[in-house]
């Protein structure tokens, strides 16, 4: 299906976020981009680059392939 991966991503990177205790503001804020921003990435309706998802697994601590698991 055309964008699943995005979805599946945005949906584990708001699970791992809420489960890290982080609002999305805050967690936008530490990332460096807007509040709407990750708000498009949670819904799957941005595509990210591999380093974005390096970068948020990062901070998040956890493997880049967790974010992309379905």
């Amino acid at each position: 299906m055309k964008g699943e991966l995005q979805k599946v991503v945005g949906r584990n990177l708001r699970r791992y976020r809420l489960e890290r205790g982080y609002s999305q503001e805050d967690f936008a804020d530490r990332m460096g981009v807007h509040r709407t921003y990750m708000g498009s990435v949670e819904r799957g309706e941005r595509n990210l680059s591999l380093r974005s998802v390096e970068k948020f697994a990062d901070f998040l601590g956890v493997d880049p392939l967790e974010l992309l698991r379905a």
